[in-house]
């Protein structure tokens, strides 16, 4: 299979007190909207249908705690009132047994490079095939 075809991994932040992973399971769906920061919309739009998303909570207790599936590839964000900015759709997969803290990504060395642990603002970011299988492996033991 060429390398092109292959389905990438990806990891989004989102403030569990603005929007959980429990009420993502909830709505079974979500618009992933309202991202001002270039390099996290270039990688909304590098986003296919298909990939695999870590969903991470970010600021109360920062850990990974589910899988999400993009279903729609980059759009028009409809909440930007001005600029070029882009969404996309997710749906939730699963969730992890246990919540990976950022605490335990920063104690495995095999994740020390994550643009999570190198690039902690950005909001949407790449995860290797790699890292992203060790997380998820951590969070279902």
């Amino acid at each position: 299979m060429k390398k092109s075809t292959l389905s990438s991994c990806w990891l989004v932040k989102q403030e569990p007190t603005a929007y959980s992973w429990a009420t993502f399971i909830k709505d079974g769906k979500t618009e992933w909207t309202g991202v001002r920061n270039f390099q996290a919309r270039n990688n909304l739009r590098a986003m296919k249908k298909g990939d695999q998303v870590l969903f991470y909570h970010s600021v109360v207790n920062p850990s990974v705690v589910g899988v999400a599936e993009v279903t729609q590839t980059a759009y028009p964000d409809p909440t930007a009132t001005e600029g070029d900015w882009s969404a996309i759709i997710l749906k939730p997969c699963h969730a992890l047994k246990h919540p990976v803290t950022l605490a335990a990504i920063k104690a495995t060395p095999a994740l020390a490079e994550m643009a999570l642990i190198k690039q902690s603002r950005l909001s949407v970011m790449p995860v290797t095939e790699k890292e992203f299988e060790m997380i998820v492996q951590q969070g279902n033991h």
